[in-house]
Order: C-alpha cells, then structure tokens, then sequence
C-alpha cells in the first residue's frame, strides 16, 4: 500500500515530466528552465530538484518517456500485422498523426540534438532505439526476413528520416514510401 505523501509525489514528479515534454518542443531544449517549467507544472522551483537531480536528468527522463510510449505504438503496429510488407504498412499508417511539425516530433528532434551534447542522454536514446530494433529484428527474424535486425534498422532510421523530412514538407506520399520499404523485406521465406 502507498501512502497518500507517496502517492502525492509520484503526481508531482508525472506533472513535471508532462511540463517538460509539453516545454521542450515549444521553447527548444535550452530554453526549458526550472522556473518556466515549475510554473507549467504549478509547483514551486523547489519541487523540481527534489524530485529530479538536476534540469538535464528531468528533460532525459521526459524524453525517453515519450520515446518509449512512441515505439510501443509501432510494437502494436507490428504485432498487429500478418507479414513484413503489412507491417511497414502499420508502421507507415501509424506515422500519419506526425506531421514532422508537431509537439512529438519536435520531442524526438530536440532530444536528438541535445543527445549530441550530452553522453548520458545518446546513451538512453541509442538504448530505447536499440531495445526496438532488437524487438522488431526479432518479429522479422521469425518471418524469414533475411539480416533480419539489419532490415530493422534501416526501417528504423527510414522512419526517422520521413519525419524530419515531414517537417521540411518535402516527403513522398505514403504509399510510394511503402512500395521501397516493402521492398527491404521481399526476400522473406515462410516462416516454418
């Protein structure tokens, strides 16, 4: 059983991570201070080191959050899909609520390029990427796709790349985009 103070906490420190992924594309990275973000999330500045060590450690922790809800979403995509050509299809179908211009978008590009600067944080990023890849690899693996994690990872990067180019406006329509990644697993055997 949690106590109410525990459980108080825990409400504190989840506004905090909401502040900071609603903060980080809006402002930029940089931009999102303790001030501005305890008084998004309606708490003192105090608050905010007591939950977190410092501002990096709580910007780390919101991004990769939303990263891990982002690649359980294309978990279900996968799992929901009957062979690899169906999967990109899932895939590419579930990227359609990014415009490359909205809030999550922003998140993954501000976390990359913070990740540029911050070892702890590209190691936390290239975990979660990881963690995907290695999953997925495995999904495909077990649907005879040849270099199975290999295919995983350049689907992966694809990904990536269309919605930064999303963002530029200057990406294919979908379909055409399904028809070459469908391509990358054309070599699969029957599983069995």
């Amino acid at each position: 059983m949690t106590s109410p103070a525990a459980e108080r906490g825990q409400e504190v420190r989840e506004r905090l991570l909401a502040a900071a992924v609603e903060l980080i594309p809006e402002r930029g990275w940089p931009a999102v201070s303790t001030r501005v973000l305890a008084e998004r999330a309606g708490v003192t500045p105090s608050v905010v080191h007591y939950h977190f060590s410092s501002m990096p450690a709580l910007l780390n922790e919101a991004a990769i959050g939303r990263m891990r809800e982002v690649l359980s979403e294309m978990d279900n995509a996968f799992d929901a899909a009957a062979d690899p050509a169906a999967a990109i299809e899932e895939i590419l179908a579930s990227l359609d609520q990014y415009s490359g211009n909205d809030r999550t978008s922003l998140l993954f590009i501000e976390a990359y390029l913070a990740a540029t600067r911050d070892e702890e944080l590209r190691e936390r990023i290239a975990g979660v990427a990881g963690e995907f890849r290695q999953r997925f690899g495995q999904w495909l693996s077990e649907r005879g796709v040849p270099a199975a994690e290999e295919t995983a990872a350049v689907l992966m990067a694809s990904v990536d790349g269309l919605l930064l180019h999303r963002g530029l406006g200057s990406v294919p329509r979908t379909a055409e985009v399904a028809a070459v990644l469908r391509r990358l697993t054309a070599d699969a055997k029957e599983p069995g």
